[in-house]
């Protein structure tokens, strides 16, 4: 915009001393027509399991991630650092966004009196806290009145609509690895495939039983066994149930051979690991088939410390089929008979 003074709007008057036409407006003016925001910073913090931190606070019932308002002249991602710091005790730097909310003025639940003017929200990423940064969480004296790791599904009951999808939004573009997601009122303006699938909206089945290597042994029951499956690239087959959101490894394909077994409650879960078929042969309508990187599945599931043990394997399974390690890109979903097809 060009800088306007007060000697231009003389000087550029019209005859008769009109105003200029068209859109020319003097700085007062443009500065009045502008829409005036507020600004909020907030951070995404999950733990080893793939929980959400949540923190109760003594001014309102629901749960909020970790954050608040920016400062003027503040930047979002100090403002972000230095809630973090104020609220939970922990130094940090969270430049990663993970998404930017617009939140509108007629937000359900914001009494008239506060004249809210409607937010931008910017949600960084806090990463994985492992145990020993969790334990060294100070609270303060008041505000935070205590903290909680959610299931990612329980966020819709524990916080306010809005901040709910935000966080859920936040999540699965934090998972999908395509950049920071462009909210409106929680809602991506282009929804990735996790988005439309809904993706961790239930409850995650959790299988924290122990991981072993190779086959499972004689006179254990077996339940459930699936498959990594391996794309040329090295992105690996998951299947998200249209109905419920929830993330499964594919059955066993021919030529898959033993590739361990999670023990839980006497059960034996077994692995096997191969090449994915090609072509990909049709499957069952019910669920979406996407590629996704070993990582990428098992921040979907949830099997507790053995998860660390089972990624190990699974890479070595695609170092031996000799296949690349893939990056981190977002989630590509294989044609389908599904009902959005």
């Amino acid at each position: 915009m060009p800088q306007l003074t007060d000697e231009a709007v003389t000087e550029d008057r019209g005859e008769g001393g009109g105003s200029r036409p068209g859109t020319w407006m003097t700085p007062q003016e443009y500065g009045a027509s502008r829409a005036a925001l507020w600004t909020g910073a907030v951070v995404l913090v999950t733990d080893a399991d793939g929980r959400v931190l949540v923190q109760s606070v003594d001014y309102r019932p629901d749960r909020l991630l970790p954050g608040g308002a920016v400062d003027a002249g503040e930047s979002p991602a100090a403002a972000a650092a230095r809630e973090v710091r104020e609220e939970l005790g922990v130094d940090g730097r969270y430049p990663r966004g993970l998404a930017v909310d617009w939140i509108p003025a007629d937000t359900p639940g914001v009494p008239p009196e506060m004249g809210f003017p409607g937010e931008i929200m910017h949600v960084y990423d806090g990463g994985t806290w492992p145990p020993e940064r969790i334990d060294g969480i100070r609270l303060p004296a008041q505000e935070i009145t205590g903290i909680h790791f959610a299931e990612p599904a329980d966020l819709t009951a524990l916080m306010d609509p809005g901040d709910a999808r935000r966080a859920l939004s936040a999540l699965r573009a934090r998972i999908n690895g395509g950049g920071p997601a462009l909210l409106e009122d929680g809602r991506p303006t282009l929804p990735t495939a996790l988005d439309r699938l809904g993706a961790l909206r239930t409850r995650r089945t959790p299988l924290h039983g122990t991981w072993h290597p190779g086959p499972v042994p004689p006179g254990l029951p077996v339940r459930e066994p699936s498959a990594w499956l391996f794309a040329p690239d090295g992105r690996v087959l998951v299947l998200i149930s249209r109905s419920t959101g929830s993330a499964h490894l594919p059955s066993p394909a021919p030529g898959s051979t033993p590739l361990g077994y999670r023990h839980a409650e006497g059960t034996a879960h077994p692995r096997t690991a191969g090449r994915l078929p090609s072509p990909v042969p049709a499957g069952d309508p019910a669920y979406a088939r996407l590629l996704a990187t070993p990582e990428q599945v098992r921040e979907l599931a949830d099997w507790g410390p053995a998860g660390h043990a089972e990624l190990a394997a699974v890479h070595g399974a695609r170092t031996r089929l000799r296949l690349p390690d893939p990056p981190r890109t977002p989630l590509t979903e294989l044609p389908g008979d599904g009902p959005d097809r």
